[in-house]
């Protein structure tokens, strides 16, 4: 997919700057951020699906706590 930005050409040429200094192109830059952003909201929304299954668990620790020692031994 293509998107058109409307940027101001000095902070165009700056980012084009900076994106040559990582090595990379701006557009290439572009597309890495929106993929990050993007996966982002996917993991937060997983997340958010994983926390609402563990609410409506019926599972039980049975007075089960968590213990250090016993975690660290060897």
């Amino acid at each position: 997919m293509n998107i058109t930005l409307s940027v101001d050409e000095q902070v165009a040429q700056r980012a084009r700057d900076a994106a040559k200094k990582m090595g990379k192109s701006l557009n290439q830059v572009v597309r890495d951020h929106l993929e990050q952003l993007a996966g982002s909201a996917h993991r937060g929304q997983k997340w958010a699906q994983f926390e609402a299954r563990c609410l409506q668990s019926q599972a039980r620790l049975n007075g089960w706590h968590f213990n250090r020692d016993e975690a660290n031994e060897r």
